[in-house]
Protein backbone atom coordinates (compact mmCIF):
# COMPACT_ATOMS: atom_id res chain seq x y z
CA UNK A 1 0.00 0.00 0.00
CA UNK A 2 1.49 3.36 -0.81
CA UNK A 3 2.04 5.75 2.26
CA UNK A 4 0.19 8.56 -0.05
CA UNK A 5 -3.76 8.51 -1.27
CA UNK A 6 -3.83 7.18 -4.36
CA UNK A 7 -6.40 9.74 -6.46
CA UNK A 8 -8.38 7.44 -9.33
CA UNK A 9 -7.39 9.20 -13.15
CA UNK A 10 -10.38 11.62 -13.99
CA UNK A 11 -12.35 10.29 -16.72
CA UNK A 12 -13.71 13.03 -18.35
CA UNK A 13 -13.01 16.58 -18.81
CA UNK A 14 -15.20 19.39 -19.47
CA UNK A 15 -13.62 22.91 -20.17
CA UNK A 16 -15.85 26.02 -21.52
CA UNK A 17 -13.86 28.30 -24.45
CA UNK A 18 -13.98 31.35 -26.11
CA UNK A 19 -12.17 33.30 -28.78
CA UNK A 20 -8.73 33.17 -30.58
CA UNK A 21 -6.76 31.12 -28.60
CA UNK A 22 -9.42 28.28 -27.91
CA UNK A 23 -8.17 25.47 -29.95
CA UNK A 24 -4.58 26.13 -28.71
CA UNK A 25 -6.19 25.54 -25.01
CA UNK A 26 -8.68 23.03 -25.93
CA UNK A 27 -5.45 20.86 -27.39
CA UNK A 28 -3.15 21.57 -24.51
CA UNK A 29 -5.67 20.38 -21.58
CA UNK A 30 -6.86 17.92 -23.54
CA UNK A 31 -2.62 16.69 -23.91
CA UNK A 32 -2.14 16.82 -19.78
CA UNK A 33 -5.62 14.81 -19.45
CA UNK A 34 -4.39 12.17 -22.39
CA UNK A 35 -0.50 11.89 -21.87
CA UNK A 36 0.15 10.82 -19.67
CA UNK A 37 -2.63 10.13 -16.70
CA UNK A 38 -1.69 11.45 -13.35
CA UNK A 39 -3.21 8.92 -11.36
CA UNK A 40 -1.89 5.80 -13.22
CA UNK A 41 -3.49 4.97 -16.28
CA UNK A 42 -2.26 3.93 -19.55
CA UNK A 43 -1.32 6.74 -21.88
CA UNK A 44 -2.60 7.08 -24.90
CA UNK A 45 0.05 6.11 -28.19
CA UNK A 46 1.49 8.84 -29.52
CA UNK A 47 -0.56 8.22 -33.14
CA UNK A 48 -3.93 8.15 -31.26
CA UNK A 49 -3.58 11.40 -29.13
CA UNK A 50 -1.92 13.14 -32.30
CA UNK A 51 -5.49 11.86 -34.00
CA UNK A 52 -7.55 12.95 -30.86
CA UNK A 53 -5.73 16.37 -30.66
CA UNK A 54 -6.55 16.71 -34.36
CA UNK A 55 -9.68 16.73 -34.38
CA UNK A 56 -10.85 18.71 -30.82
CA UNK A 57 -8.02 21.07 -32.71
CA UNK A 58 -10.57 21.26 -35.89
CA UNK A 59 -14.12 20.68 -34.23
CA UNK A 60 -12.61 23.68 -32.13
CA UNK A 61 -11.64 26.12 -34.18
CA UNK A 62 -14.83 25.23 -36.73
CA UNK A 63 -17.16 26.40 -33.10
CA UNK A 64 -15.14 29.21 -32.85
CA UNK A 65 -15.34 30.47 -36.59
CA UNK A 66 -18.43 29.66 -37.60
CA UNK A 67 -20.64 30.35 -33.68
CA UNK A 68 -20.08 33.14 -31.51
CA UNK A 69 -17.04 32.59 -30.19
CA UNK A 70 -18.06 30.64 -27.78
CA UNK A 71 -17.73 26.39 -27.13
CA UNK A 72 -17.28 24.11 -24.60
CA UNK A 73 -15.16 20.66 -25.04
CA UNK A 74 -16.43 17.49 -23.06
CA UNK A 75 -13.63 14.34 -23.36
CA UNK A 76 -14.52 10.90 -21.69
CA UNK A 77 -12.19 8.32 -21.44
CA UNK A 78 -12.65 5.05 -22.12
CA UNK A 79 -10.55 1.51 -22.29
CA UNK A 80 -11.09 1.41 -25.92
CA UNK A 81 -10.25 5.30 -26.66
CA UNK A 82 -11.91 8.73 -25.98
CA UNK A 83 -14.87 10.38 -26.43
CA UNK A 84 -14.68 13.88 -28.02
CA UNK A 85 -17.53 16.18 -27.71
CA UNK A 86 -17.68 20.00 -29.00
CA UNK A 87 -20.97 22.73 -28.24
CA UNK A 88 -21.42 25.73 -29.87
CA UNK A 89 -24.70 28.02 -30.12
CA UNK A 90 -24.64 27.56 -33.84
CA UNK A 91 -27.44 25.27 -35.33
CA UNK A 92 -25.87 24.91 -38.46
CA UNK A 93 -24.15 21.42 -39.47
CA UNK A 94 -20.58 21.70 -41.23
CA UNK A 95 -20.20 21.37 -44.50
CA UNK A 96 -17.53 19.19 -46.19
CA UNK A 97 -16.02 21.23 -49.31
CA UNK A 98 -13.45 21.07 -51.32
CA UNK A 99 -10.26 21.05 -49.68
CA UNK A 100 -8.20 24.50 -50.61
CA UNK A 101 -4.81 23.64 -52.27
CA UNK A 102 -3.49 27.30 -51.66
CA UNK A 103 -4.33 26.92 -47.96
CA UNK A 104 -7.68 28.46 -47.67
CA UNK A 105 -8.94 25.70 -45.50
CA UNK A 106 -11.48 23.08 -46.43
CA UNK A 107 -9.51 20.25 -44.90
CA UNK A 108 -10.97 19.97 -41.67
CA UNK A 109 -14.77 18.53 -41.90
CA UNK A 110 -12.69 15.81 -43.78
CA UNK A 111 -9.91 14.71 -41.70
CA UNK A 112 -12.18 14.54 -38.57
CA UNK A 113 -14.26 12.09 -40.46
CA UNK A 114 -11.00 10.64 -41.68
CA UNK A 115 -9.71 9.64 -38.29
CA UNK A 116 -12.36 9.00 -36.11
CA UNK A 117 -15.49 6.85 -35.88
CA UNK A 118 -19.26 7.51 -34.90
CA UNK A 119 -18.94 11.20 -35.78
CA UNK A 120 -22.50 12.79 -34.98
CA UNK A 121 -24.21 15.52 -35.09
CA UNK A 122 -27.02 16.58 -31.94
CA UNK A 123 -28.84 19.55 -31.83
CA UNK A 124 -29.91 21.01 -29.15
CA UNK A 125 -33.62 22.20 -29.24
CA UNK A 126 -35.24 25.19 -27.15
CA UNK A 127 -34.50 28.74 -27.21
CA UNK A 128 -30.85 28.41 -26.74
CA UNK A 129 -30.28 26.18 -29.13
CA UNK A 130 -26.99 24.86 -30.91
CA UNK A 131 -25.09 21.60 -31.30
CA UNK A 132 -22.76 18.77 -30.15
CA UNK A 133 -20.51 17.30 -32.43
CA UNK A 134 -19.97 13.99 -31.12
CA UNK A 135 -16.67 12.03 -32.42
CA UNK A 136 -14.77 8.79 -30.99
CA UNK A 137 -10.78 8.77 -31.51
CA UNK A 138 -9.43 4.68 -30.32
CA UNK A 139 -6.34 4.12 -28.67
CA UNK A 140 -5.37 1.90 -32.11
CA UNK A 141 -6.08 4.94 -34.23
CA UNK A 142 -3.57 5.30 -37.32
CA UNK A 143 -1.55 2.02 -36.21
CA UNK A 144 -0.92 3.14 -32.92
Amino acid sequence: MPPYPVHPTPTTLHLPLRGRGAAADARHAARGFLDPPLGGGTPFPAPALDAALLVISELVTNAVRHADGACALDLSLGSDGVDIEVTDGSSEEPRARGPDQQGEGGWGWHLVNRISTDVEIRHHHGPAGGKTIHAHVARGSLGG
